[in-house]
């Protein structure tokens, strides 16, 4: 299967949403204006709609399954697979692991269970917005003198069952020096350059997303000396956006999923700019 490119976030109509929560009816009155509010006070995110309303969010799906069969087996899939064995058959089950955020220091992740793809997918997306948390960017790197946040301030680490995920502070312009999957997370996170190591079984993507999120959690609970969150150039969560700045970015957002999906198919062997077709096959003469 074919990686999804990554795409803006479907947001529901919030015009006929009915809050169903005390947080909820305080956003919908805009009594609250930033998530940031909602995440110093420790309130529990209990209707994804508060965060649509709050941020201009991107969500993608990670390749946690792997494809079965003589010839497509091995491939990573976003749908990992498990069947139950009962009398009256196999019942399936479909699992999928979403990542949601806004490119400005707040990311969720999240993990759904359904007997179907889609109810799994939106599940997944679903509870990504419910677990968004916030993290600390900087520059760390001693190779580094930049005062922009596009990097992590200190190295951390997270593990999940054996696998154990490290980040480093990197300079700038060194890249995202991690596994496919955890690029897509901390590309979404606001995260541009960094290092990693991992250890343990890594081919396992459920714990080894799962290590690298309590990383990234452990970015904000660490303390920071006062003097070196100037020094390191710490950004706790992301900067203050108008209403404007979020319109601007769900733009920008859709014209890169526009952008990664590319032009349509040509035919099999079709030139550029060609309408479709076998390219012509020529013979040379013999000698």
């Amino acid at each position: 299967m074919r990686e999804r490119p990554r795409r803006e976030d479907d947001a529901p109509n919030l015009d006929a949403w009915q809050p169903k929560t005390e947080l909820g009816r305080m956003v919908k009155n805009k009594e609250i204006a930033s998530i940031d509010e909602i995440l110093d006070g420790g309130r529990a995110i209990l209707e994804p709609e508060i965060v649509d309303s709050l941020l201009a969010l991107e969500n993608d799906l990670l390749l946690i399954g792997q494809a079965k069969g003589k010839f497509g087996g091995g491939q990573r899939r976003i749908f990992r697979q498990t069947q139950k064995k009962t009398m009256e058959g196999n019942k399936p089950k479909f699992t999928a692991m979403a990542v949601v955020g806004d490119r400005n220091g707040h990311v969720g992740i999240g993990l759904g269970s359904a007997k179907e793809t889609l109810p799994a997918r939106e599940k997944a997306v679903r509870k990504a917005k419910l677990n968004l948390f916030r993290i600390r960017r900087g520059t760390g790197s001693w190779e580094d003198a930049s005062s922009e946040p596009h990097s992590i301030p200190f190295a951390v680490e997270g593990k999940t069952g054996s696998v154990i995920v490290r980040l480093l502070p990197a300079p700038k312009g060194k890249g995202l020096v991690v596994e496919k999957q955890a690029a897509k997370v901390l590309e979404l996170a606001g995260i541009r350059n960094v290092w990693s190591k991992t250890y343990g079984q890594t081919k396992n993507k459920i714990n080894f997303i799962k290590a690298l999120e309590q990383a990234l959690r452990k970015l904000s609970t660490t303390k920071v000396l006062p003097q070196h969150m100037e020094r390191l150039a710490i950004l706790d969560g992301g900067a203050h956006r108008s209403d404007e700045e979020i319109a601007a970015a769900k733009e920008a957002a859709a014209a890169r999923a526009e952008q990664q999906q590319g032009p349509k198919k040509r035919g099999r062997g079709a030139k550029p700019g060609a309408k479709g077709g076998r390219r012509p096959v020529t013979r040379q003469s013999k000698r």
